[in-house]
């Protein structure tokens, strides 16, 4: 199996519904979100994917986020704005747009010590 990753980031606020403590209230993250694409096999071209193709789509997806309160995004008002319901979201959003990459998972950091990652695979 070959694992291809890029990497982006992106600032916003939020805060958690419902979580007791210090994140119930508004705060913010400069978040870094990596997504990996993975192939049994590579292309014509000797590759799983083109590393620019991809880390454009997740340029294009993040966006969305940046520099806004995620808990005023449709998508967050149902689910709350937690790394790991962005982390599905972005997954989710990237299968949507990746063409027939396919999209291994998500990875999202909140901070540099820590992470939440989805997939709809085993790992």
């Amino acid at each position: 199996m070959y694992t291809i990753t890029v990497r982006s980031r992106f600032s916003s606020a939020h805060n958690l519904r419902g979580y007791k403590g210090k994140c119930e209230d508004l705060h913010g993250h400069n978040w870094t979100v990596e997504i990996y694409a993975s192939s049994v096999e590579l292309n014509e071209l000797g590759m799983v994917a083109d590393f620019r193709e991809l880390k454009d789509m997740l340029v294009n997806i993040v966006s969305e986020m940046d520099h806004k309160y995620l808990n005023d995004l449709d998508h967050f008002k149902r689910f709350n704005p937690t790394s790991e319901n962005i982390a599905r979201y972005v997954y989710e959003e990237a299968r949507a747009k990746s063409g027939g990459m396919n999209i291994y998972k998500v990875t999202v950091w909140e901070t540099d010590g820590a992470s939440a990652t989805y997939c709809e695979q085993k790992m």
